[in-house]
């Protein structure tokens, strides 16, 4: 067991000890399968055929996993669930949960706080492969550090965090295309329309294929919007950058995962379009020059 197992080894030990007294090897066989786990091959030392065979599951889990180890916990629920437990067996099993900082609500699901916080890490969006694209993509990943750290209980910083990896795709995009701003003072709508031109992104730029058909065009008049959506959510006091007059009522979790992922699928369009070698922005005639950059936002 390291630091990073998700489910400790005494509340393996707990559930291994609990099967062995109330469970066949039929319905030990039953309940692992039942969630997608397989029996290893693997020998072990467990005294008992019941005990080693339950092991021989969890020899299968990957114990850093929150995926594997919320299937384990509905193992666990199950075998609870079972209806050979007295009032007083389940109890304990409560309580040896709790010493570990697991809860077993009335329902009879079980779960952590450390299960719950890993599995937000492992919703944070990541960054794309097409990054290594880029010659220099370190504030694009600053941003992606960022609202990694922020998104599990931080939505402003968060919501803030998502506008600046916008901004900073944008601004790295175009300084690889050799597009001239004001890097203190330009405006991120300005930022978005001239990275979207200079790529054949725009929903005004022609461009053969599908990324010229109207579908494709109504999608991309979409991503135009995030950032204006973004910047907004921010001036409003929703975002780090601008601090609200007052506390930010009603802000929650799914209000940055919102932002978050619209700013992700935009950062993730453009890189993969900047990285493709058959694009269209790369054959096509060079886009025409834009006006300078306004200052602003």
């Amino acid at each position: 067991m390291t630091n990073a197992d998700l489910i400790p080894l005494p509340v393996r030990r707990y559930f291994r000890d609990l099967s062995a007294s109330h469970s066949t090897l039929g319905k030990i066989d039953g309940m692992w399968r039942d969630h997608g786990f397989t029996l290893s091959d693997v020998p072990n030392d467990e005294s008992g055929e019941r005990r080693s065979r339950w092991r021989r599951y969890e020899d299968g889990v990957d114990w850093t996993d929150p995926a594997d180890a919320r299937r384990v916990l509905k193992v666990y629920e199950h075998l609870l669930d079972e209806g050979q437990l007295t009032k007083d067996e389940l109890k304990a099993a409560r309580a040896a949960l709790r010493r570990h900082d697991f809860v077993m609500y009335p329902n009879g699901m079980i779960d952590s706080q450390r299960l719950y916080a890993a599995r937000l890490r492992k919703s944070v969006p990541q960054p794309p492969a097409s990054l290594s694209a880029l010659r220099d993509p370190s504030m694009i990943l600053d941003s992606f550090g960022r609202i990694a750290r922020a998104l599990p209980d931080d939505p402003a910083q968060a919501i803030g965090s998502a506008k600046e990896l916008v901004e900073a795709t944008a601004k790295t995009v175009l300084q690889e295309r050799g597009v001239p701003f004001d890097d203190r003072n330009v405006k991120l709508p300005w930022l978005v329309d001239t990275t979207q031109r200079e790529l054949h992104l725009h929903p005004q730029t022609l461009a053969p294929g599908p990324d010229g058909s109207l579908a494709v065009k109504r999608i991309l008049g979409g991503l135009s919007g995030i950032a204006m959506g973004l910047v907004e959510l921010r001036n409003e006091g929703y975002g780090t950058g601008h601090a609200p007059a007052g506390p930010r009522i009603g802000l929650h979790r799914r209000h940055a995962v919102l932002a978050v992922g619209a700013a992700h699928v935009w950062c993730q369009l453009v890189l993969d379009t900047f990285a493709d070698p058959g694009a269209p922005w790369r054959t096509a005639a060079p886009v025409a020059q834009t006006a300078a950059a306004p200052a602003g936002l």
